[in-house]
């Protein structure tokens, strides 16, 4: 049911309860006045014998009433409430609620009488009831002067009622013609709601037949088509997410290479411990060259560069061959010995492979400087007068016996068998050159326990040509790569022996 609809019904339902309100006013009025005829009209029948002899006929109202006529208007009124029919069925009427009517002065019996219509006979005689003149009644009453002026007064009151139900009336009416007015405003509002609403019903049913009509194709044959569409699309994504697979496939591939490029650029802790005892040789002869005045130009500025990293050479190495003599160079100490050849130096941010490149670098640098060989040469010159003194010494004595060395000379010797001792440690470590590594190990561990003397000298240059010759250096970084290797390769290993 649209709001149109339902308004326009609670309109007509308001004004036919305001209508029967109203025929139920005016009933009760013609009950009261028929009773009041009735009664005058038993008096009528009681004085019968009487109506000779009564005077003409008074008049029944009192003297401010004398000019009012009571009867026209209340055949008018019952007329008009007789004539009442509805002006508009098809509009709708507001609900209007019915006013009370003022009780009536002298409440009177009310017998009970059936409901009248505006079609039946009875309102035919009422009506004739109505137009009755009351001002012409005669005075064959019986009854006493007083009852006819009590109806009198009576019916003026009855008047004034259905005076005051006019005025009602007329003020109804005018509520009415303003809800009328207002309901005219309300279908105006309701048709605007309508539109968008049978807007939204024409989206709707167009949504339904569409629906309809997939639903009457795939019934005509067109679902295996639809299943077969879904099929290729399956396919496709089939497809799409194995190549997706292989692009992931692919991306964690180049990440474990770009993972093991990255830990091969980081160095492990016993390549940390070659870079550390590198600085230190090179800061060791670069401050033997100012010492000497070899290569003066370069030789303060690569001093102070090298003693910044690696500010106790001499210590540093001299400790780490005392540590490789006593075997603690295995995987387990490294990295409790790592702390100690420090010696107070910062490491942050040395742990790549650019560290290692630069101590080649300076490495490289110092052999075509040759400053190792000026270094000797040098200390070979303070070392003139010693051998002329042996020249002269008696027959069957060692000239090589006849001298001791300096203080600077013992020192190198010692820093050069300690480094000896490191590196022949770590060679028996990764277990390269089986035959003779063990060997040169204890060689040089039993060198270092009697004081520096002439002979060990050309010991020392013997043993770092040997290492030079036999390329221990590239092999033991070659052993350390292929350690990180397999800890890259093999996380798990690493993770349980740590």
């Amino acid at each position: 049911m649209s709001p149109m609809n339902r308004h326009n019904r609670s309109g007509s339902a308001g004004v036919v309860n305001f209508r029967r309100a109203q025929n139920t006013a005016a009933r009760e009025a013609a009950q009261r006045l028929a009773r009041v005829m009735a009664h005058q009209h038993a008096d009528d029948e009681s004085s019968e014998d009487d109506d000779t002899a009564l005077p003409p006929p008074i008049e029944l109202s009192t003297p401010r009433r004398a000019n009012r006529s009571p009867s026209p208007a209340i055949g008018r009124y019952l007329a008009e409430q007789s004539s009442v029919r509805p002006t508009s069925t098809g509009r709708p009427v507001m609900m209007v609620k019915s006013t009370p009517l003022i009780p009536p002065i002298k409440p009177t019996p009310k017998p009970v009488v059936t409901s009248l219509t505006s079609d039946s006979p009875i309102v035919g005689r009422r009506d004739k009831r109505m137009s009755f003149d009351l001002g012409n009644l005669s005075m064959r009453e019986s009854g006493p002067p007083r009852s006819s002026s009590t109806l009198q007064d009576e019916i003026d009151v009855l008047q004034e009622e259905n005076e005051n139900i006019l005025q009602k009336l007329r003020h109804v009416e005018e509520r009415c013609e303003e809800a009328e007015a207002r309901a005219k405003q309300l279908e105006k509002q309701v048709a605007s709601l309508g539109d968008g609403a049978s807007l939204e019903a024409r989206l709707l049913s167009q949504k339904e037949a569409a629906l309809q009509r997939r639903e009457a194709a795939a019934a005509n044959g067109s679902k295996d088509e639809e299943i077969a569409a879904l099929q290729m699309e399956a396919k496709s994504a089939r497809d799409k997410a194995a190549s997706v697979v292989e692009h992931l496939l692919e991306a964690e591939s180049e990440i474990k290479t770009l993972r093991k490029v990255a830990q091969k650029m980081i160095l492990n802790q016993e390549e940390m411990e070659e870079v550390i005892l590198k600085r230190c040789w090179l800061a060791r002869y670069w401050k033997l060259c100012v010492q000497h005045g070899i290569h003066s130009d370069i030789a303060d500025a690569k001093n102070e560069y090298w003693s910044s990293l690696a500010p106790l050479p001499l210590e540093v190495v001299l400790s780490t061959g005392q540590k490789a003599r006593a075997g603690s160079l295995s995987e387990k100490h490294v990295h409790e010995d790592n702390d100690n050849l420090t010696f107070g130096v910062d490491l942050d941010g040395e742990e790549n492979i650019e560290s290692m490149l630069l101590v080649e670098k300076g490495l490289r640098e110092l052999v075509l400087l040759k400053v190792e060989e000026a270094v000797l040469l040098s200390m070979a010159k303070h070392r003139c007068s010693n051998i002329k003194g042996t020249m002269l010494s008696p027959e069957g004595s060692n000239p090589t016996e006849a001298f001791e060395l300096s203080q600077e000379e013992c020192e190198d010797v010692q820093f050069k068998q300690a480094w000896l001792k490191y590196i022949w440690r770590r060679v028996n470590n990764h277990g390269l050159e089986e035959d003779i590594a063990d060997d040169r190990l204890q060689f040089w561990i039993e060198q270092s326990s009697h004081s520096p003397n002439s002979q060990d000298v050309i010991e020392v240059e013997r043993g770092m040509l040997e290492l030079k010759k036999l390329g221990i250096e590239s092999q033991l970084w070659e052993a350390c790569r292929r350690a990180a290797n397999e800890d890259l390769s093999n996380p798990g290993s690493s993770t349980s022996s740590t």
